[in-house]
C-alpha cells in the first residue's frame, strides 16, 4: 500500500495497483455514515474509433453509453434489484470521457462491493436483451433531446467542432444505437473494460486490505490491452458560429462556446481553464456585474471550462433575452483581457471562490469518488488541486483568454422560444 497524504487539506489517499493492472484508491473517512464506491472505465462518448489487436474499428455514437445501461443485466438477474435488496444505493453515468457505476451504502459494504466489481467486469449480452435495452435507451434519448439545456449544450459543441466525437451526444441517436449487437458491446467491453483501463475507488469507512483482496479475486486475472484511440485532425477554428433551436422555453438560453487547444498536462490545464473562465465571467467579475445591470444576465450566468482527449473548450451558458449582445460582450472582455492582461484582485478573488468549490466537492464522497478517477485519468490525484492552485500564475490564466480571443474561436448555441402562428 502506498499513501498519499495531504496535510494542508487534512487528507490521506490509500492506493495499490493490482497485477491484472487494476488501480485501487481510498480515501478515509472514519466519521462517515456512508461508504461510497465506484468503479470506473477510461471509456466516454468520444471514444468510438480505437485499433484492438492491428484492427482498426468506428463503432456507432452512443456506444459507451448503451454499454453501461446493458451491463447491470446479468446471467442470474439485474445488479440493480441486487443492491435494493440490500439495502444499497446504485447508479451509474456516462460523460465524453468515462463511464462510472457507483454505491452508497451504511452497510453490507462488502458484499455491494461484489457485486459492483462482478457486473462490472462480467459482461451478458444476449440479442433479446439488447433489443429490448435500445427502447429503454431510445426513450431516454427523446428526453434529452427535449431538455432545452442539454440541446444548448450539444449544440454548442456542434458549432465548435467539425470532426472531433466530443460534437455528438453523449447518448447518440435513435439511429445510431439501431445497429448496435451483441458482438460489438462486447468488442467495446473487452477493449475497455480491461482492469488496467478501470479505477477503483472508495471513501468513508472500510479495511483496505480487505478492499484489495475482494478486489483480486473477483476481477479477471489476465488483463486485455486497451484499445489505442484516435480522435481525427480538427481545426483550430469552429465548425459554424452559432446554431439555434426553437423550444417550448419562455426565455432563450445560450451557451457560447471558445474552443482552446489541446492539453499536454490535462488536469493542470482543467485547472487553469476553469479559473481563467471565471475570471472573465465568474459572480464577482466586473463583466457580470454589467450584464446583470443591464438586465443580459441573471443568476443563470455560469462559466464553465473542460478538457479531453484532443481538445479543450470554455463554456459560458445562461439565459438571457439578448444572447447576442451577452456574447458580443464576452468577447470584447476576451479581447481586453489578452491585450492589457488580468486585473490581480479579480484574479485572487476567482482563485478563492474556485479554490473553494474544489474543498466542497471534496467533503463529499461521491465528489471525491469522482475527483479522483477523473484525476487519474488525466494524470494526477483528486487532492493535487490544492498545490496546483497554489502554483498557477496569472500569466498562464491570461494565455488561456488569449487562446480564446483568437479569431473564429468562439461559437454560441441559442434555444429560442417558439414563435405563436
Amino acid at each position: 500500500m502506498e499513501i498519499y497524504s495531504y496535510p494542508q487539506l487534512d487528507e490521506q489517499i490509500q492506493a495499490t495497483v493490482l497485477p491484472n493492472g487494476l488501480r485501487i484508491y481510498c480515501v478515509p473517512r472514519a466519521d462517515s455514515e456512508k461508504t461510497f464506491a465506484m468503479l470506473a472505465a477510461d471509456f466516454g462518448s468520444i471514444d468510438c474509433h480505437f485499433t484492438i489487436d492491428g484492427q482498426t474499428h468506428d463503432v456507432t455514437p452512443g456506444i459507451a453509453h448503451f454499454l453501461e445501461h446493458k451491463l447491470f443485466e446479468e446471467q442470474d438477474g439485474n445488479a440493480l434489484q441486487k443492491f435494493a435488496a440490500r439495502g444499497a444505493h446504485p447508479n451509474a453515468f456516462t460523460s465524453h470521457i468515462m463511464t462510472a457505476y457507483h454505491f452508497t451504502c451504511t452497510e453490507r459494504f462488502y458484499e455491494d462491493l461484489e457485486i459492483l466489481l462482478r457486473f462490472v467486469t462480467t459482461p451478458y449480452f444476449t440479442d433479446e436483451n439488447v433489443a429490448k435495452e435500445k427502447g429503454i435507451i431510445g426513450q431516454e434519448i427523446d428526453m434529452l433531446e427535449d431538455t432545452p439545456g442539454w440541446s444548448a449544450y450539444v449544440g454548442v459543441l456542434q458549432a465548435l467542432y467539425a470532426v472531433h466525437p466530443v460534437r455528438i451526444s453523449v447518448a447518440g441517436s435513435k439511429q445510431s444505437i439501431a445497429p448496435i449487437d451483441p458482438e460489438v458491446l462486447r468488442l467495446c467491453h473487452r477493449g475497455f473494460y480491461s482492469p488496467k483501463n478501470l479505477v477503483l475507488v472508495v471513501c468513508g469507512q472500510y479495511a483496505f486490505d480487505r478492499v484489495v483482496k475482494l478486489a483480486q479475486r473477483i476481477t479477471p486475472t489476465e488483463a486485455a490491452e486497451i484499445a489505442s484511440r484516435t480522435y481525427g485532425d480538427e481545426p483550430e477554428t469552429v465548425a459554424q458560429p452559432r446554431w439555434e433551436r426553437k423550444m417550448a422555453v419562455s426565455r432563450p438560453m445560450f451557451m457560447v462556446g471558445c474552443k482552446d487547444q489541446a492539453p499536454r498536462d490535462m488536469y493542470r490545464q482543467q485547472l487553469i481553464g476553469e479559473l481563467a473562465a471565471q475570471c472573465i465571467g465568474g459572480k464577482s467579475t466586473v463583466l457580470y456585474d454589467t450584464l446583470y445591470k443591464r438586465g443580459l444576465a441573471d443568476r443563470t450566468f455560469d462559466p464553465d471550462y473542460f478538457t479531453f482527449a484532443g481538445g479543450a473548450c470554455a463554456l459560458f451558458s445562461g439565459e438571457s433575452s439578448e444572447p447576442d449582445a451577452v456574447r458580443e460582450a464576452l468577447e470584447q472582455e476576451m479581447q481586453r483581457v489578452a491585450a492589457e492582461g488580468l486585473d490581480e484582485a479579480v484574479f485572487r478573488r476567482s482563485k478563492k471562490a474556485l479554490y473553494g468549490k474544489y474543498i466542497r466537492r471534496s467533503s463529499d464522497a461521491s465528489g471525491v469518488c469522482r475527483m479522483q478517477a477523473e484525476a487519474v485519468f488525466s494524470g494526477a490525484m483528486a487532492f493535487d488541486f490544492a498545490e496546483v492552485f497554489q502554483n498557477i500564475t496569472k500569466q498562464e490564466v491570461v494565455a488561456r483568454v488569449q487562446a480564446w480571443a483568437q479569431p473564429n474561436r468562439m461559437a454560441m448555441a441559442v434555444v429560442a422560444p417558439q414563435t405563436e402562428g
